[in-house]
């Protein structure tokens, strides 16, 4: 008898502890910081610029965080990498939600390559293919929507 209820009391208090709510973790949306202003102009024109507002990625962390986690981004808005030195970049889109142009661009302030179209949450390897200290991370579809070359220059 003893047995009996210890059985019983056994499994109420499992079935009690298994009725708990559990914590709902809520992830808060990280929201764009105007950290100043970029602007790029064409080579093949002297009047046609584009200015965006510019977050700014230039610690270890923000660097490797980036746009990871953001849900949406504004077209007048972008994201620029800041490199101590000048090297082969190598980006990928893992825990991005939002497809992206990248923009590479050397010491000089001078586009050297893209990557267009990048998909979301996609861990392959996105390389510059030429020396690059910024990075410039855009909207999908806006370097093809604005005509950027690659010898474009931009200043912030």
């Amino acid at each position: 008898m003893f047995l009996r209820v210890l059985i019983i009391a056994l499994f109420i208090s499992c079935l009690i502890s298994c009725r708990q709510d559990k914590k709902v973790i809520k992830q808060t949306e990280i929201s764009f910081k105007k950290e100043g202003e970029l602007v790029l102009h064409k080579i093949k024109t002297d009047t046609s610029k584009i200015i965006l507002d510019i977050e700014i990625a230039d610690t270890d962390f923000d660097i490797q965080t980036g746009l990871m986690y953001r849900n949406s981004m504004k077209t007048n808005q972008g994201m620029l990498f800041v490199f101590d030195d000048e090297t082969e970049r190598f980006f990928y889109m893992k825990n991005t939600k939002i497809p992206l142009d990248l923009i590479f661009i050397n010491s000089n302030k001078t586009i050297v390559s893209f990557q267009k179209n990048t998909k979301p949450f996609d861990e392959s390897s996105l390389p510059s293919n030429a020396s690059a200290k910024y990075v410039l991370e855009i909207n999908a579809g806006l370097v093809d929507a604005w005509g950027l070359s690659v010898g474009d220059s931009l200043s912030f």
